[in-house]
């Protein structure tokens, strides 16, 4: 796997270190990480986002959804197993997990619900007034009737 090295790039930059976190992360992926839980991310409107988990054998007291420094993890902790229970085959994962979406900061969480198995985590893109771009009136000046060059504190003196 290639390494790359974005050390050139931040010396000229200031206040983006999350971003070189980003790649750095990006570039190294388990297969693990990438496997459990399943996940989608829709685009459900203009601004509008869902993350879809398959959390099948979860009850909602074992779920975390948090929300801190730009970050949304999703855990899931299964409690203890009931003892004397014997599998001849286990194909259902019981294992814990922890899913990190880094989110811009104009993305509001608005709600997670669990429904037959699968978390849904609604998200919206809010942009702040300050940063939506406006527009910007053009103030014209009445003409005065001088030429260009004209001295006009030679008109003045006349008068």
């Amino acid at each position: 796997m290639r390494t790359y090295d974005l050390s050139p790039l931040m010396r000229s930059t200031i206040g983006f270190d999350r971003i070189g976190r980003l790649l750095d992360m990006a570039a190294r992926p388990t297969e693990e990480a990438l496997a459990y839980p399943p996940y989608n991310i829709e685009k459900s409107g203009e601004d509008a986002y869902r993350i879809t988990m398959a959390v099948a054998g979860f009850a909602p007291a074992e779920l975390t959804v948090t929300l801190s420094e730009g970050s949304l993890v999703i855990s899931g902790r299964h409690g203890d197993e009931p003892q004397g229970q014997t599998f001849l085959h286990r194909g259902i994962a019981a294992r814990a997990f922890e899913r990190r979406f880094d989110l811009a900061d104009t993305i509001k969480v608005v709600d997670s619900r669990l429904e037959n198995g699968l978390l849904h985590v609604n998200l919206v893109r809010e942009i702040p007034e300050a940063k939506k771009p406006r527009q910007i009136a053009i103030v014209t000046t009445p003409a005065t009737g001088l030429t260009i060059g004209q001295d006009t504190t030679a008109t003045s003196q006349a008068a």
